[in-house]
């Protein structure tokens, strides 16, 4: 399915356009701040606050040049805002691009400025004839270099000679105690364009800059004009390894009544550091895929119809295999094991026996959709994200997933197999640039219409049937936001939620007779929830974390946000050791040293003694970034199949809901 996106494409190819834009500038234009006061003059950084920017300059140098070796996946989602009486502003429209970046080649030893601003340029090079190839292939190519200003500060010259530091206050960033200082460049004119000017937060442990935010310098004679302004935040994903993992971009304009309104915002997600990086002199470097298959009981021989089954198996795991070491599905984990509970308690239900076991992963991108390889139900974390409402009862997250899953369940069922030409290893053997292009996964209109009346008849008959109002509820939602979300829901890999862009109804448009009218100013009511609020995941090992968020109590209509794109916060916490593999015994576990105590601290921000204001160790109870989550099973109810080798102990209700972290 491709949809047009005239609104955004528009602005990303006017953009793409700007003669002189610097490489630090991604989106838009900036705005003036109000000019600093002469009764807030800076004081003098102390000894040990000039000691930790040190160590802060040094730290960055190490944090390039690990960069620089790396060849990440960036994931850009974009929604181009527009003022609303009701909700303040709602989407207009919105972009996505997903590749893999070689930092190696992106990050150089020059300054980030167009040598010959009459070229008509700038830092998105080609650009847009990539763009023009947007209908070509599921993948959006560009300049990757666009990106680079936000993951880094400054790649040549972040440093006390170029930048003058203003000590701000100490802050704990979740269990992580920082000194924040402000930023800005000693130079001026034209040299201070493309400069970096905001906010950095330094961890205290080993000086290394965390968090840092605000926007790069973009007019010679303005101090205070920007281009977009971001919040780019890192997390210590090895021993005093901390790199860039999400960024949030927003921009304001001014109304014609002197109003500002947000006019666009955007997410960036980086993972996947640990990919094989390809040869710098080869495009289509290959990668061998081990060929996994079940083994056989070999008292027995295998029927024509069981060797027909362990063919699509062993494409299935190619598939799969292929996927994960592209970077796009994550590491098997306990929350996969939720969705699987899910849908074997749909089959036990239905009194359904399947040749094998179902599995479940997870697609680490933002597009609505999910798909079926063989027995392995695919769900996207956006997907996931906005699908996991809130509810009184705790069941609507469970009743929303169970809708999917059903929907795949069905082409399991009804025979809708994959394409047994992946049996074949050497058909995935391509670059990872091309993964979405090269493996269609989506089924045909036909067999998604099966499916959808099929998913109906196993809702009916499990325990979602009384509770089917919440996922009919979700697509009146997705309904009314969807003409200025097209990108959003264009899957990439399998099956979107809409038919098509011509028929824009849903495949399981009989969920929405089960729902009640939609109300955004029914504030008991929430229909769907914004990006990012279930699900966020390692970007070195890609296991996906569970979100245990302290709930919000809505406020107004505004504070619904359903399919938006929200700012970034993670409480950021030192790395540990799996337990699997802990330090030998006397010896301590780097970057495993806790806060301390009732606000004590290292001397990093202190002028004799804690300034004012100095924070104290996170409070009991303070919400973190959980791991994997904990599963309660039920009895198996009547009625389960013998010997079905998917039965797995049953999820109601209420222990779903407990194993969802309290949805």
């Amino acid at each position: 399915m491709t949809f047009q996106k005239h609104c955004a494409a528009g602005l990303v190819l006017a953009i793409f356009a700007l003669p002189t834009l610097p490489a630090h500038a991604l989106l838009g234009l900036g705005k003036k701040k109000a000019p600093q006061s002469p009764l807030t003059a800076p004081r003098k950084l102390t000894a040990a606050q000039s000691e930790l920017l040190a160590k802060a300059v040094v730290r960055e140098k190490d944090t390039i040049k690990t960069v620089r070796e790396r060849m990440p996946l960036v994931e850009t989602y974009l929604q181009v805002m527009k003022p609303d009486p009701l909700l303040l502003q709602v989407p207009e429209s919105d972009w996505y691009s997903l590749g893999r970046v070689d930092f190696g080649k992106v990050i150089g030893d020059q300054t980030y400025q167009s040598d010959n601003p009459s070229r008509n340029e700038g830092i998105f090079k080609h650009s847009i004839g990539y763009l023009a190839d947007i209908t070509k292939s599921l993948k959006v190519s560009f300049d990757q270099r666009g990106f680079v200003s936000m993951l880094l500060m400054d790649s040549n010259s972040f440093d006390l000679q170029t930048y003058d530091f203003v000590f701000v206050r100490r802050e704990f960033l979740g269990t992580v105690r920082t000194s924040v200082f402000d930023v800005t460049p000693k130079v001026r004119g034209r040299r201070a364009i493309g400069r970096f000017t905001g906010r950095i937060w330094v961890e205290e442990q080993d000086g290394n800059v965390v968090r840092f935010n605000g926007g790069f310098k973009q007019s010679p004679g303005d101090d205070y004009k920007t281009y977009d302004h971001f919040d780019s935040w890192r997390t210590n994903i090895q021993p005093n390894l901390w790199l860039p993992t999400s960024i949030y971009v927003e921009e304001s304009h001014q109304l014609k009544n002197g109003q500002y309104s947000i006019s666009h915002k955007a997410d960036i997600h980086i993972w996947g550091y640990v990919l094989k990086v390809p040869s710098r002199n080869e495009d289509q470097e290959t990668m061998e895929i081990d060929n996994t298959t079940d083994a056989s009981n070999a008292s027995q021989d295998i029927s024509p119809l069981g060797a027909q089954r362990q063919w699509v198996k062993q494409a299935e795991d190619n598939v799969i295999d292929r996927l994960f070491q592209a970077g796009l599905l994550d590491a098997p984990s306990d929350f996969d094991k939720i969705l699987e509970q899910i849908a074997n308690n749909i089959l036990i239900e239905n009194n359904i026996t399947l040749s094998g076991t179902v599995r479940c992963r997870i697609l680490l991108t933002t597009p609505l959709e999910s798909l079926a390889i063989g027995n392995t139900i695919l769900l996207s974390k956006g997907l996931i994200d906005t699908l996991s409402v809130p509810s009184v009862s705790g069941d609507a997250t469970v009743a929303n997933l169970a809708s999917v899953i059903a929907f795949q369940l069905a082409h399991i069922i009804l025979g809708h197999r994959l394409d047994t030409r992946y049996a074949f290893n050497d058909r995935l053997l391509f670059p990872d640039t091309s993964a979405f292009a090269r493996i269609p996964m989506h089924h045909t209109d036909a067999d998604n219409a099966d499916a959808a009346k099929k998913a109906m008849e196993l809702l009916a008959g499990s325990e979602f049937k009384d509770k089917l109002s919440d996922p009919g509820l979700y697509l009146l939602q997705l309904k009314q936001r969807l003409p200025a979300l097209e990108t959003l829901n264009q899957p990439r890999l399998g099956d979107g939620l809409v038919k098509s862009d011509k028929d824009q109804s849903f495949w399981m448009q009989a969920l929405t007779t089960k729902a009640p009218k939609l109300d955004m100013n029914n504030l008991t009511q929430q229909a769907a929830m914004p990006l990012g609020a279930m699900m966020r995941f390692d970007p070195w090992t890609d296991q996906v974390i569970q979100l245990h968020p302290r709930p919000e109590p809505l406020l107004n209509a505004r504070d619904k946000m359903p399919f938006e794109v929200t700012p970034v916060y993670i409480n950021l916490t030192y790395y540990t050791a799996p337990a699997q593999a802990p330090a030998a015994p006397g010896t301590a576990v780097p970057g495993a040293a806790a806060a301390p105590a009732n606000g004590a601290a290292p001397d990093a921000g202190t002028t004799g003694g804690a300034p004012a204001g100095t924070p104290t160790a996170p409070a009991p109870g303070a919400t973190q970034p959980a791991g994997t989550p904990q599963l309660q099973g039920t009895p198996t109810p009547t009625g389960n199949p013998q010997g079905a080798s998917n039965a797995a102990p049953t999820v109601g209700s209420s222990s779903a809901h407990t194993a969802l972290g309290g949805f």
